[in-house]
């Protein structure tokens, strides 16, 4: 962009005074970088494009494939970055305040069943040498609904002492408890003891690690990709299609099972960590999708051919009743 410390002082700002997560300020500078480099190859830069370029460069996007959502976030950082601009006097006006976006595709988030989530959970706990550790991520993430970012990054002390809650720091550095279920706390108490022993055998002068999926990455903790990773080798070990298992479907199986469990939706709510409860109401449609399927699929009525055309059941006689 032909005002890099302009997108510079944006980036900073979203750190400073929003408290925005690193994933979020990451986002948003490539966002920035795409369309600084859409501006430079025209011959434009952010001090002069107006609502007419702002929509050629969604069109553009649009022509490339990016799905709705993609284009919905990158007005949305165009926004910010042009009402920030504004503000700061670099701008007389915010070329983008008043654009329509794409909207977002309304599709309910998909979910993994119960069995398919015992499936994996089998799968980690008979993966060799690593399997303490893969157990304990997967009872985890079952059991809590936490993002892939929060969960690779807990520290080791939010489990000590075999608590029956976590406190979690999300986004915006918001906190939140969430409870632990028994087979979680027992993952967890497993894995305790063979990271403590792993950690005591690493040489003299090495700092022990605070998190409790350490690693010798630049994080110093389980990335969210080396995650992302195993769950697909466990998918196919649990003989599951790895395109269906992901980190989130596994946090969408744990909000959807809690509600068909009875639990309330300001209470999924709170351990999801949803600033909105329209965020949480989601479920509530993945939860009727899936009881209609059960009336379609399950229900004896629903599943023989209706009487009226031409492929009726035969009398029950017929049947050896």
């Amino acid at each position: 962009m032909s005002q890099p410390r302009w997108a510079e002082a944006f980036l900073d700002s979203l750190a400073g005074e929003r408290d925005a997560a690193a994933n979020t300020r990451l986002a948003y500078g490539r966002d920035l970088r795409d369309f600084g480099d859409w501006l430079d190859a025209r011959g434009l830069d952010a001090a002069t494009a107006g609502r007419s370029e702002i929509e050629a460069y969604l069109q553009h996007c649009e022509a490339r494939g990016l799905s709705r959502a993609t284009r919905a976030r990158r007005l949305s950082t165009l926004r910010q970055f042009f009402r920030f601009a504004h503000e700061e006097g670099w701008r007389p006006d915010n070329p983008a305040l008043r654009l329509e976006g794409p909207g977002r595709e309304a599709r309910l988030p998909a979910v993994l069943r119960r069995e398919e989530i015992d499936a994996l959970i089998a799968a980690a706990q008979q993966s060799g040498e690593d399997a303490v550790r893969r157990t304990c991520l997967l009872e985890l993430l079952y059991a809590t609904g936490l993002r892939v970012s929060e969960l690779v990054a807990l520290p080791a002390a939010a489990l000590r002492g075999d608590p029956r809650t976590i406190l979690v720091r999300g986004k915006g550095g918001r906190e939140r408890l969430v409870p632990l279920s028994g087979p979680a706390r027992r993952a967890a108490a497993a894995w305790l003891l063979q990271r403590d022993a792993e950690q005591a055998r690493r040489p003299a002068g090495h700092r022990p690690s605070p998190y409790l999926f350490p690693s010798r990455g630049a994080a110093g903790h389980l990335t969210r990709q080396g995650f992302f990773a195993m769950l697909k080798t466990l998918a196919m070990q649990a003989g599951l299609d790895p395109d269906r298992v992901a980190p989130h479907r596994v946090r969408h199986a744990f909000a959807t099972h809690l509600l068909a469990g009875g639990a309330d939706l300001r209470s999924i709510q709170a351990m999801l960590g949803h600033a909105d409860l329209s965020t949480t109401e989601i479920y509530t449609h993945v939860l009727d999708e899936h009881l209609r399927e059960l009336v379609l699929t399950r229900h004896p009525l629903a599943v023989q051919p209706r009487p009226d055309d031409g492929t009726a059941a035969p009398p029950e006689e017929s049947r050896g009743a």
